[in-house]
């Protein structure tokens, strides 16, 4: 899957769990600068894994969307 498919799917994803469609993302937005916790963290990988059709290892190390783009090439 390409990167910008990968990030489009994220972004949309985002934009509906925190209700903002005009929420710019990029590979370097943080969790955290979206003001989401651990366990925002943990649902937002339950609703990729449901759209990528992939199983994601949840780690500590998934602190920003290029992470989380790293944890679907690898499911994949």
């Amino acid at each position: 899957m390409s990167h910008n498919k990968m990030l489009q799917g994220i972004t949309e994803i985002l934009r509906e769990y925190k209700s903002a469609d005009d929420l710019e993302v990029t590979e370097e937005t943080t969790f955290e600068s979206l003001s989401l916790d651990s366990l925002d963290t943990v649902e937002l990988v339950m609703m990729v894994e449901e759209k990528f059709s992939v199983t994601i290892e949840m780690a500590k190390g998934i602190k920003a969307v290029a992470d989380l783009m790293s944890a679907i090439e690898k499911a994949e």
